[in-house]
């Protein structure tokens, strides 16, 4: 596991999903009885034009992107969330088959920069 690589598998499995399903349950909310704000969202999105509905589509994608790409600046700790003025150090690990691989290492390419680097959908 590299860091390219784990930015690579957090597009596809995290930002990607993350847009799909939420157009998914915009347009179909599940369920028997779904949740009134989900109905009341596809009623309107029902209501879009295809430009509309496109549009809306790049707008999740960039929530999707901007969230996924703060989380990772979180992780790399250029983004804090500690108040103060004595920060904690994040580090995340890879572990398999008695292989450790710190994916944030301070001396790496920041995960969050790597993650942009696939760019926005």
């Amino acid at each position: 596991m590299t860091p390219q690589y784990f930015t690579t598998k957090i597009r596809q499995v995290v930002y990607e999903p993350a847009i799909n399903e939420t157009l998914s349950l915009i347009q179909k909310p599940p369920g028997r009885k779904p949740l009134e704000n989900l109905v009341a969202l596809s009623q309107w999105f029902a209501t879009l034009s295809d430009t509309d509905k496109r549009n809306l589509e790049k707008a999740i994608a960039v929530a999707v992107h901007q969230a996924t790409f703060g989380m990772l600046a979180v992780i790399d700790g250029v983004r804090q969330i500690e108040d103060s003025p004595s920060k904690g150090i994040l580090e995340l690990h890879y572990k398999k088959d008695g292989q450790d691989v710190l994916l944030n290492a301070t001396n790496s390419e920041y995960l969050h920069d790597l993650f942009n680097q696939h760019g926005q959908r």
